[in-house]
């Protein structure tokens, strides 16, 4: 019995030198960190890791705060068809629009394909007239203004599409 006690013994001490041995080379390698570091992360804990940055996680930036309210508002299926529309035709998103509906700001409507080429025949039609009249003035004068007034109606029309 005695010599089974005494085996026994020295396992539990091989036991303990290595669990101290194990300790000792946890300790080695676990990173001490100042408290500074850590009082802005209540996530940051220490694992033994190297940090990659030296004051450990970045502090989260502040938030823009200047369009955070949300706002919901009823409206027929074709007020809504027409907010949409209307959006669509100025080139702003709906909440956009409303806003500047809101203060009163200008809402251009963007030319469409078709205006856009319409635009451009009537800008080349203001400059065949104005050709012609200049060629047909010494010859010609009464057909000159008529075809000087002509160009002038188109050039409003032109102007007219702008606005």
């Amino acid at each position: 019995m005695v010599g089974k006690y005494n085996n026994n013994d020295g396992v539990k001490s091989d036991l303990k030198r290595e669990k101290d041995f194990l300790k000792k080379e946890q300790d080695k390698k676990e990173l001490i960190l100042p408290a500074t570091a850590l009082e802005g992360n209540a996530r940051c804990v220490p694992v033994g890791t190297i940090l990659i940055t030296p004051d450990g996680r970045n502090e989260k930036k502040e938030r823009f705060k200047g369009k955070s309210e949300f706002i919901k508002f009823r409206c027929s299926i074709y007020e809504k068809k027409m907010l949409y529309i209307r959006a669509k035709q100025s080139g702003l998103s709906i909440s956009e629009f409303c806003r500047r509906a809101i203060y009163e700001k200008e809402i251009k409507e963007r030319l469409s394909d078709e205006q856009i080429d319409i635009y451009k025949t009537l800008l080349k039609f203001h400059n065949n007239f104005k050709s012609i009249g200049n060629m047909f003035r010494k010859k010609d004068p009464k057909l000159t203004n008529a075809i000087y007034k002509l160009a002038d109606e188109i050039k409003i029309h032109l102007q007219n599409l702008n606005r």
